[in-house]
């Protein structure tokens, strides 16, 4: 708090000391009080205002200050109201009550909306985890059928399990740090994982493949990097064109790895680009191609800030997409 602030907001206080003194004197010289007597109370009342202000002002400046500093050392900063002591003024007191009840109110709010929330997500978790025997169920059965009917159903299979596990990992995406292994992993390992888990889709879309110096490791998860690079060679193969070709290579930028991901599909139009990592965004290609759910590449953005791996998407409306990914070293990691 700055004095000219302090000024500002004592403004009609002092206003109102000055017509006061005003009128003391047009009194004064009306009773016929000689004007020297009148200038030297008007100067010393004013010094007395002068002197009462500046104590006041360094009083209240000193006073949140101290706010400030317990303020800045809490880690949950909603308790500050409780770790302050009330103030002595009757007014500014219960000012000081009605605020602690409502934040006592909004905590007891925000603790209910957490606990729904954990809950939900922890019944998602075991929906997930269920729903995975019928699916594994299915897929025996699939085993007893032949021809295209085994190969459609095979096919319906592995987009169902694509999306109850984006519907697993965008639940646990609010806590991700719970299950995390920090960790350096083969790179080529990585990526053989998220093409193995995606096999079928590649097979039904007849997509090819190629891959060029994975041989090197990174610094990361590795369950959740498998799930990042899936949903990024699911849109892929989602938006293929004509003989589909899906290129993964990395290279050693230093200490840090790139990963580029790169597709001759459809593209996406300029104007979406801004737009593709938000979540829920289908885009035109989504609108008429179908079953897009607008999660895939919002789910990439969060993870990929969560294992702080840089993340990049160039793409050029029927020329294809890129998407470079950038693993930093295990120094530059805020966390490990």
């Amino acid at each position: 708090m700055t004095l000219k602030a302090f000024l500002s907001d004592q403004l009609k206080r002092i206003l109102l000391f000055f017509f006061c003194a005003a009128a003391a004197a047009f009194f004064l010289a009306a009773t016929g009080t000689q004007i020297g007597i009148i200038t030297i109370l008007l100067l010393f009342f004013l010094l007395i205002f002068g002197i009462l202000l500046l104590w006041n002002f360094f009083c209240q400046r000193a006073k949140l200050r101290e706010m400030e500093a317990i303020f800045q050392k809490l880690d949950q900063k909603y308790l500050f109201a409780e770790c302050t002591v009330p103030p002595k003024n009757l007014y500014v007191r219960r000012l000081f009550h009605l605020t602690k009840c409502a934040g006592r109110a909004m905590t007891g709010a925000v603790s209910d909306a957490q606990a729904a929330q954990r809950e939900y997500r922890e019944y998602i978790e075991q929906w997930v985890h269920e729903i995975k025997t019928p699916i594994t169920a299915a897929r025996l059965i699939c085993c007893q059928l032949e021809g295209t009917s085994k190969r459609k159903l095979t096919f319906e299979l592995s987009q169902i399990e694509a999306h109850v596990e984006r519907a697993l990992f965008y639940a646990r995406t609010e806590s991700p740090e719970q299950d995390c292994i920090f960790g350096y992993i083969n790179l080529n390992k990585i990526v053989s994982k998220a093409i193995e888990n995606h096999r079928t889709l590649f097979i039904h879309s007849g997509v090819r493949i190629e891959t060029e110096g994975l041989d090197c490791f990174v610094y990361t998860d590795e369950k959740w990097m498998i799930f990042l690079l899936g949903q990024l060679l699911q849109n892929s193969a989602r938006y293929k064109n004509k003989e589909p070709l899906i290129s993964i290579s990395a290279r050693s930028l230093g200490r840090q790895v790139q990963l580029v991901v790169q597709d001759n599909g459809i593209g996406i139009p300029s104007h979406e680009l801004p737009q593709v990592f938000d979540r829920g965004f289908t885009g035109s290609n989504g609108r008429s191609r179908g079953g897009s759910t607008g999660m895939g590449l919002y789910l990439c953005k969060k993870l990929s800030a969560f294992l702080q791996i840089g993340l990049e998407l160039t793409s050029e409306d029927g020329n294809g997409t890129t998407v470079t990914l950038i693993f930093p070293s295990k120094e530059n990691l805020t966390k490990s």
